[in-house]
């Protein structure tokens, strides 16, 4: 039988943490033995727990381990990290340890250091004094790479009952009519995040223009509650389509109904602004007027249009190489405290991937799939709004009007 001693700590039952820590134990046919367990007193405090586990074979406690990890779990006799040295760029060892999106910490040198640029499937590269989390592609020769899971401790989310975050964690959203208390709690998150100086990215596709919530999502642009656009070449093409020709796809948005030769209005407003040498410059020569893109120019506030394969145009201002666009997300993302995913699961997805669980993460979509998706996707903290996204976006702009007065 092989024999290991963990422990964990945090608010273990609110999150049902510790239920999951025995579920996993038995589910690998191990037997566990509490050796301690100290509640929090208080809504503050954290809980304490130290658990015996005891497995019939090396690889199931290997297993064991592997997932208690995830949980938080850290075995109590564990030395250093163990380091191997990349040979190769872009190539890793091959037992290196895989990242997940949670607050994580190496021991080295006797000490534990806090990892930077948290993000789920990454490697850990230790240097004297720091840990940072790498992109398999961005591994160069000589780093030095965590490898299995000795020295690792794991920081999982957890509720806590004396934030916003609490209440909101524990309510699943999932119709319409919850939508106005869905929006009170997410313009608490928003406060929240604005107060303690961090972000709000919107991540956005053209479902915003189809459902008319580019006015609501101008104004939230132009009273300072986005500090970033993330989307693609879509959701730019419509909006500008919108603001020069008044339809969208070629169907006019003020009934409905498909313009005369309108098939060919998309393309006509990317020429639009390939003529004036960009976005901005569409905006700076007055060509273009209104829209999300015209606000974010106007208000300073940046923005990236990833490609795709089947891009009309694409717009000049997208980034078609992929690398250089997931490169341009990653660095608007750096400081996010709350993101909003309107109605684009591809967009979505690529973001919560990027994302430490920390940033709370708020999906807004007609269809339930796609919240279920991205969270299925390794991104737990997404919570699910279901509802028309241009309604959302009235309901939230106008809440956060009426909470500034």
């Amino acid at each position: 039988m092989q024999h290991e001693v963990v422990e964990t700590q945090g608010h273990l039952i609110d999150s049902h943490l510790m239920e999951r820590i025995f579920d996993t134990v038995v589910e690998y046919r191990g037997k566990f033995e509490v050796e301690e367990f100290r509640i929090g007193k208080t809504n503050a405090d954290p809980s304490y727990l130290r658990l015996k586990v005891e497995t019939p074979s090396a690889k199931a406690m290997e297993d064991v381990l592997s997932n208690l990890l995830d949980l938080g779990c850290t075995p109590v006799h564990t030395g250093d990290a163990q380091l191997e040295t990349v040979e190769r760029d872009s190539c890793a060892p091959e037992d290196f340890y895989s990242t997940t999106n949670h607050k994580t910490l190496v021991r080295h040198g006797d000490q534990w250091l806090e990892v930077e640029n948290q993000r789920m499937d990454g490697m850990l590269v230790v240097t004297p004094g720091h840990a940072v989390c790498r992109r398999l592609r961005d591994l160069k020769k000589g780093d030095r790479v965590v490898v299995g899971m000795r020295g690792i401790r794991v920081v999982p989310e957890a509720k806590e009952r004396d934030r916003e975050s609490f209440a909101f964690m524990s309510n699943e959203i999932s119709s319409e009519r919850q939508l106005r208390t869905a929006v009170r709690q997410i313009v608490s998150l928003m406060r929240e995040a604005k107060a303690e100086n961090k972000k709000i990215v919107v991540v956005g596709g053209p479902v915003i223009i189809h459902t008319g919530g580019v006015p609501a999502l101008g104004k939230l642009i132009q009273t300072g509650w986005v500090q970033a656009l993330l989307g693609g070449n879509a959701v730019a093409v419509h909006d500008i389509e919108a603001s020069l020709l008044g339809t969208s796809l070629g169907v006019r948005l003020t009934d409905g109904r498909q313009e005369e030769h309108g098939h060919r209005n998309h393309m006509r407003a990317i020429n639009a602004i390939y003529r004036a040498g960009g976005i901005k410059g569409a905006v700076e020569s007055g060509k273009l007027t209104s829209g999300v893109m015209y606000e974010c120019v106007k208000a300073g506030v940046p923005f990236v249009l990833a490609g795709s394969l089947r891009d009309d145009g694409p717009l000049p201002d997208t980034i078609t190489d992929m690398n250089r666009a997931q490169d341009a997300y990653a660095e608007q993302l750096r400081g996010a405290g709350v993101v909003l995913c309107l109605g684009s699961m591809l967009h979505s997805i690529a973001t919560g991937n990027m994302l430490p669980s920390w940033v709370k993460i708020v999906c807004v979509d007609i269809n339930p799939a796609v919240a279920t998706k991205v969270s299925d996707r390794g991104t737990g903290q997404a919570l699910g709004v279901v509802t028309d996204v241009g309604q959302f976006l009235q309901t939230l702009a106008a809440a956060l009007e009426e909470n500034s007065k």
